[in-house]
């Protein structure tokens, strides 16, 4: 379990596919003084199971499903990626709950810089759009934001100074890939109403809004 709020931004140091899964080394730093084999580790939002120990890297074995889910098989050595330890039990919860399954991907559709701030557009699949809602939480590379605007086939977060200064948001690019994970909350509570309903629909926003969410 994780928050979404990132602890440190670390770069790929390896790279090592084998028979259609991947086996990433990272470079943790301080980080993995506070790893062991078997903990659980979120890269860019994607929880994954540290396989060995050298000094600062860390190897991380990622299956086939969690590639075709995520942007992971798109890294190479020298890349740069968010790192979330996993949660604390008794710790504030100072971001959102975030469970590190990753449910797709979206594409960075625009950048409007302001000053030191930033709104950023991300273009994705309606399937994954509708999980969200306006003032909801996201995961986007691992890290918790608040989603501005739902529109068309877009949402837009607003980003402030140290997001950008501590994450890899900082250096996001039109046309990059991100990883994205909705709300565990919100989809729960979509599905329980979709039960509720007993018919073959998709549940959306406007759907939510005149059922009174």
């Amino acid at each position: 379990m994780f928050t979404g709020l990132i602890e440190q931004v670390c770069r790929i140091t390896s790279v090592n596919r084998i028979a259609g899964a991947v086996e990433l080394g990272i470079d943790l730093g301080k980080l993995a003084e506070e790893s062991k084999n078997g903990d659980s580790i979120a890269v860019s939002g994607v929880c994954l199971t540290v396989a060995g120990l050298g000094g600062n890297l860390v190897r991380f074995d990622v299956s086939g499903e969690t590639l075709t889910k995520s942007n992971l098989g798109k890294l190479t050595a020298g890349s740069k990626v968010n790192i979330e330890l996993a949660m604390k039990v008794g710790e504030r919860l100072g971001g959102h709950i975030v469970q590190g399954h990753v449910d797709g991907v979206a594409k960075i559709k625009s950048i409007d810089k302001r000053g030191e701030f930033a709104d950023i557009r991300f273009e994705a699949e309606r399937e994954l759009l509708d999980q969200m809602v306006a003032k909801g939480s996201v995961a986007v590379e691992g890290i918790s934001l608040t989603i501005a605007t739902l529109e068309g086939n877009s949402f837009g977060v607003a980003i402030i100074p140290e997001t950008l200064k501590n994450t890899t948001l900082g250096e996001a690019k039109t046309g990059d890939v991100v990883n994205i994970e909705a709300d565990i909350i919100t989809k729960t509570i979509k599905k329980q109403i979709e039960k509720i309903l007993s018919q073959r629909q998709t549940l959306t926003e406007e759907k939510l809004k005149q059922l009174g969410f």
